[in-house]
């Protein structure tokens, strides 16, 4: 028969083995989870980044229609010069 003795500390290290293992997998799964939220919330924001650009587009053709109608070239508020400078004032 051979001289065997147990190690004392190998239960020990086995279960602290053990729970590191599950603390592992268990931190695993969360990041997963968070992973999957990540990705979720990215495509919500590149569908409302879509929404947005296709809002900001349409409004920058309306603001357009609306200088074509309201604001054209020949339209000014401001009035124009007088061409020759005027003459003394008129007498009464």
């Amino acid at each position: 028969m051979l001289n065997w003795r147990r190690d004392p500390g190998y239960e020990q290290r086995r279960m602290q083995h053990e729970q590191r293992m599950k603390r592992i997998k268990e931190r695993t799964k969360q990041i997963e989870s968070e992973t999957e939220q990540i990705k979720r919330e990215t495509e919500q924001l590149r569908q409302e980044n879509a929404r947005l650009k296709a809002l900001n587009a349409r409004g920058r053709a309306l603001l357009s229609c609306v200088d074509q109608h309201c604001f054209a070239p020949g339209s000014s508020s401001i009035p124009p010069r007088p061409t020759e400078p005027d003459c003394k004032p008129s007498l009464p």
